[in-house]
């Protein structure tokens, strides 16, 4: 009777384990402004999150869970996080708490399966102490002096994915992500080394940034171009070459929608100037006039660094193409996105693992780069004191009555930012007979 109560109790042991959500792997990233967690699960799992003070610890109680991976290897590898514990619950809950170095500022959500994984529930800490935004004002105005004087052309270098999102995975195992960051390190260092440029990194390290993330960074630091690095994929492994790509109309009208909608609640800014004080008209020339200037000088980069590659290999498209890569919508900064290759192809695959074909697609690049800014070096730039050319001013414009910046913009074909920079203006304010020098 003994025995037989004892098969019963093991019967109910292991049906209430196969209900329970398992908890497989932890992984931790920690970038320059946050740590991400990440909790692979067996299922989707119901959980609470709450902080404790005096010491510093984050809580989170997993319901009907259990934890199938030790929690040992993450003491004291990041900034935020000096160790990870656990402990059973009653009703075979789980507490997983978090042992802080200081106070954070937590956010928590679920992901559903992909290609890559199971469920996932994702943990991002943020410090408490954020950065002070600079009035707008007085960031603009600070822009314009800078223009005054001589500056290096900023070149925002972003490798694609990163973290817990690998990219495409070659034959071999070659992930996007690493490859792309190796290219993106490569060509950090030798624009360092071009004389009148500026690089500046936009993922570090092997960690995640948010699309909008990458190209608000890249505004953030006040780049004359963006550019993302990437390796395509295709389910035909027969398929290579390298691609260049720019934003699409569509996406340009659907970010100027998303840019309008939401002028009125941020402090985004095109070229320098706040749009929520903007009428609906107004801001929608402002926004049309940043993004068609944008988007030509995007076109133009784009073309010089798909020539450059195609002297070092095979291209996909002959041409630039278009997209609508939520990373290239910056509307006041010109951005491309190159695919060096298809990483599903074998033996493209095996080049992107070469250190020495990584070197070549970077200085490809950076002659493409090169190509372009010696010919349209930004005004106020070195490079342009370089090269000898100064602001081009062909013609001037006498202001009358209800002339605005953005009319007088439109009808020369030319930037709102433009006229600000050659006539050192800092807002929109100009009078009545003034003379405008029109880049």
């Amino acid at each position: 009777m003994n025995k037989i109560a004892a098969i019963l109790l093991l019967l109910i042991s292991f049906s209430l384990q196969a209900g329970q959500t398992s908890i497989n792997s932890l992984r931790l990233w920690s970038a320059p402004d946050h740590t991400r967690l990440v909790f692979d699960t067996s299922a989707s799992v119901k959980h609470k999150i709450f902080s404790l003070s005096k010491p510093e610890r984050l809580v989170i109680d997993f319901s009907d869970a259990r934890l199938n991976t030790s929690l040992a290897g993450f003491k004291g590898k990041d900034r935020f996080v000096r160790r990870i514990r656990s402990s059973k619950r009653h009703n075979n809950s789980l507490r997983i708490v978090l042992d802080l170095k200081s106070r954070i500022r937590p956010k928590i959500f679920a992901l559903a399966p992909n290609r890559e994984y199971g469920h996932r529930l994702v943990l991002d800490l943020f410090s408490t102490q954020s950065i002070a935004k600079a009035p707008v004002k007085k960031a603009a105005t600070k822009r314009y002096k800078q223009f005054q004087q001589a500056r290096d052309v900023v070149i925002a270098i972003d490798a694609g994915h990163g973290g817990e999102d690998p990219g495409a995975i070659g034959t071999y195992g070659t992930r996007e992500k690493d490859v792309v960051l190796s290219i993106a390190r490569k060509l950090e260092a030798m624009v360092r080394k071009e004389p009148g440029m500026r690089p500046v990194m936009i993922r570090k390290g092997d960690y995640y940034l948010r699309l909008r993330k990458r190209s608000a960074l890249a505004r953030r630091e006040k780049a004359d171009l963006f550019i993302s690095i990437h390796a395509d994929a295709f389910r035909n492994k027969r398929v290579r070459g390298s691609s260049v790509y720019t934003l699409s109309n569509r996406g340009a009208s659907s970010e100027a929608a998303r840019w309008l909608a939401e002028r009125e609640n941020s402090a985004d800014l095109v070229g320098g100037v706040e749009l929520k004080d903007k009428d609906d008209v107004l801001a929608s020339v402002l926004l049309d006039l940043s993004q068609t200037g944008t988007r030509q000088a995007s076109h133009d980069v784009a073309s010089k660094v798909l020539g450059r590659m195609r002297r070092i290999g095979k291209v996909h498209h002959t041409s630039v193409q278009k997209a609508g890569f939520a990373v290239l919508k910056s509307p006041d900064v010109p951005s491309i996105l190159v695919e060096t290759a298809f990483i599903t192809n074998p033996t493209e695959e095996k080049r992107l693992r070469s250190h020495k074909h990584q070197a070549k697609l970077a200085r490809s690049i950076l002659a493409g780069i090169r190509d372009y800014f010696h010919k349209n070096p930004p005004p106020g730039t070195r490079l342009a004191q370089k090269m000898n050319r100064k602001p081009a001013v062909k013609r001037k414009h006498v202001t009358n009555r209800g002339d605005t910046l953005a009319m007088i913009a439109k009808q020369y074909q030319v930037s709102v930012n433009g006229l600000r920079d050659v006539n050192g203006l800092s807002g929109d304010v100009i009078r009545v007979g003034q003379v405008l020098q029109i880049p």
